[in-house]
């Protein structure tokens, strides 16, 4: 018997007890009865008959053709015969496919990350993917547009720009929060930007296309170099806070960025001396049309040639906001609207008549068919400004401006309840509004009335002194949480409060994300029953499960801390001020708060014990602000011994010959580059 018929004979035999096993790359023969070698401790029992496995891959072996009969089984099979079972046999086997030109495994899942992780918005999702491994570190980087350094001594530039090259969108967030209420001394990280103006310079970000920047010192020296040197990809540019630069820095970014979509300079300081030459940057822009689709400068205090920017905003076909200061008057802002058809966000500026010939025999007729020409009425939903009012031209577009408003910005108008209640009682589409307490308990109280939709509300003070007249108390935050049960952050600023109306709060408003109540005057209790504020705030953190942020006023005892330390898993930015019995309360905080990223103290009786009771959790944190506390140097330097990453800077804002040994102001953040190198005299550096 020659070979081929053996073969055959041995597969026939064992064609019922043996499969083939196919993967993608592996071909195996597995025998019944011998162990898987996945799981060698429980072989294959004796009594049951072994079946052959099924997998979606798995197929039997093919049996071999049958031979023609012959007459004599004993005898050699003929050559012919054999020469067909061959040549069957070859006929069924299926022909061999060419190769394929597959890219490395490497690439093919680099590629694969690539594509996915573009669907990936959230900051701290990419984050943590890009934590898995090398490959999905190398995905996210090359995939990240927007990037956001929220304290800009952190990173150096280099590093970022090493990160994130193909960055479009970038953040810079400078001092901290606490710096608004004039806490740290001028020039306390004066130099801070200029590393990234030449970062930006050298091309570290070739893709950038925005640039938003928060509480940072700019010089013109900065922003002409951006300008010169900014690709011609660039389209955004804002402010928000910030100090230091002038016209003059405006004028050449307005020259050098032609493609220029977005300026916006929002609550900046700016470098504008009297006897200084204001450049007019308005008409630095080019002459041609242009691309801009936002231009605010609502904070720019020296007078815009109107002239010019009647020009320009004829020039801009795209324009959607506008933010003009408070030189502009109702006449010459009438006539930009009339410039303006797709205006959706506008900042009034003055809102009140003037003395230029724009304004000759301007009525509340002129002002109305203003506010509703081209459909305005349907696509205007952004109003302020605001900034030196007449009230009778506010109560003539109430009608035809205000129906479909979605944000409203009244913090530089002093308006009463009678000239308040008439305009808010056609916002029924207001998600956003931002008032003075000069609308008193009533003007909330009807906002409360007429304004369901409302999700952010900012109550700020008239007169933000301790000894202030009380306009707004705990009945108008009562009558918010019963009619804005949307609402998802508040800013409340008053003169008193009670632990019922914060309950109720609570009660009402559960999905709170951001609770800032500002009680002005220190350690002020219940007025109604004389107990601290400790059930309010207990309230506040046990029924809002979803609060990020908190802020803390009145009188506060231990006891509210161990509740916010409790039930606040979600914290993530805490502001105490005037509050606390000790240590214990910092430690309540520390320990209990697992999310806490920001901690703003200011004057509690907080020492060397309850700061050293949060060493586990500082790396988690961006940053701890403690000005006014019971700190000394010795506690400092501990902290600074046991965490050599993290960055502890003693700022003394005191003159010289009023300084004591203790300690001033403590602000400790974590870094990735180590102490900065530019420290003023009056910072000192663990």
């Amino acid at each position: 018997m020659d070979r081929l018929t053996q073969r055959v004979q041995l597969q026939l035999q064992l064609q019922p007890t043996l499969s083939l096993v196919v993967y993608p790359s592996v071909q195996r023969c597995r025998l019944p009865g011998r162990p898987n070698r996945r799981n060698t401790s429980r072989p294959l029992s004796p009594h049951l008959t072994p079946t052959p496995r099924t997998h979606p891959t798995t197929r039997p072996c093919r049996p071999a053709p049958p031979t023609a009969p012959s007459a004599d089984r004993s005898a050699p099979p003929s050559a012919h015969s054999s020469a067909r079972a061959m040549s069957e046999e070859d006929e069924d086997q299926a022909p061999p496919k060419r190769p394929r030109a597959t890219p490395p495994p490497d690439q093919v899942l680099d590629n694969v990350l690539e594509t996915v992780l573009q669907f990936l918005a959230a900051p701290r999702d990419r984050s943590a993917a890009s934590l898995v491994c090398c490959s999905w570190h190398r995905a996210e980087s090359a995939t990240r547009v927007s990037l956001a350094v929220r304290n800009i001594l952190a990173a150096s530039p280099a590093r970022a720009a090493r990160r994130f090259p193909n960055a479009h969108h970038i953040l810079l967030k400078g001092r901290p929060r606490f710096a608004d209420f004039n806490l740290l001394p001028p020039g306390w990280a004066g130099s801070a930007f200029r590393p990234w103006a030449a970062a930006f310079a050298s091309a570290a970000f070739p893709a950038l296309r925005s640039l938003s920047l928060k509480r940072i010192t700019v010089t013109d020296d900065d922003l002409d170099l951006l300008a010169r040197s900014l690709p011609a990809s660039f389209r955004e540019l804002s402010f928000l806070l910030c100090d230091g630069f002038s016209s003059r820095g405006l004028a050449s970014i307005a020259s050098h960025c032609r493609g220029l979509r977005v300026l916006d300079v929002v609550d900046c300081e700016m470098n504008e001396e009297e006897d200084d030459e204001v450049s007019d940057w308005v008409a630095a822009f080019p002459r041609g049309a242009t691309n801009l689709e936002s231009l605010c400068f609502e904070c720019f205090t020296p007078q815009v040639p109107f002239a010019a920017l009647e020009a320009l905003v004829a020039r801009s076909p795209r324009l959607r906001r506008l933010g003009v200061n408070q030189h502009v008057s109702l006449g010459q802002l009438r006539r930009l609207m009339a410039l303006t058809p797709h205006l959706t966000h506008l900042g009034t500026g003055a809102f009140r008549p003037g003395d230029g010939a724009e304004d000759e025999g301007l009525d509340l007729g002129q002002i109305l068919t203003a506010f509703s020409s081209a459909g305005r009425a349907n696509t205007l939903v952004s109003l302020s400004g605001f900034r030196d009012l007449a009230p009778e031209y506010l109560l003539s577009i109430a009608t035809v401006a205000a129906a479909n408003l979605t944000s409203l910005d009244l913090s530089y108008a002093p308006v009463t309840p009678d000239q308040f209640l008439p305009f808010i009682a056609q916002c029924r589409n207001l998600e956003t509004l931002w008032v003075l307490d000069s609308v008193r308990d009533e003007g909330l109280d009807a906002m409360a009335s007429f304004c369901k939709k409302l999700q952010v509300l900012r109550v700020l003070p008239l007169d933000a002194h301790e000894d202030a007249d009380e306009l707004v108390s705990e009945i108008g935050l009562a009558a918010i949480s019963e009619g804005c049960r949307e609402l998802r952050s508040i800013l409340y600023f008053c003169q008193r409060m009670t632990n019922a109306a914060v309950i109720t709060m609570s009660q009402n408003c559960p999905e709170l994300k951001v609770f800032r109540l500002c009680i002005m005057g220190r350690h002020q209790p219940d007025h109604m029953t004389g107990e601290p504020m400790d059930e309010g705030f207990g309230a506040i953190v046990r029924n809002c499960s979803k609060l990020t942020r908190l802020s803390t006023s009145g009188r506060l005892t231990d006891q509210a801390f161990e509740y916010i330390g409790k039930y606040g898993k979600s914290v993530r930015t805490l502001s105490v001020a005037f509050a606390g019995d000790g240590d214990l309360a910092l430690q309540h905080l520390l320990q209990g708060c697992s999310k806490l990223e920001k901690l703003e103290i200011r004057d509690c009786p907080f020492g060397d014990a309850g700061l050293l009771s949060g060493m586990h959790h500082f790396y988690n944190m961006r940053f701890v602000w403690m000005s006014g506390c019971n700190l000394t140097l010795q506690g400092c330097k501990e902290v600074a011994r046991r965490l050599p990453r993290m960055v502890v800077e003693l700022v003394n804002s005191q003159p010289e010959s009023e300084r004591t040994d203790g300690v001033d102001i403590l602000y400790m953040y974590r870094s990735l580059e180590g102490p900065r190198e530019d420290v003023p005299p009056f910072v000192k550096i663990l």
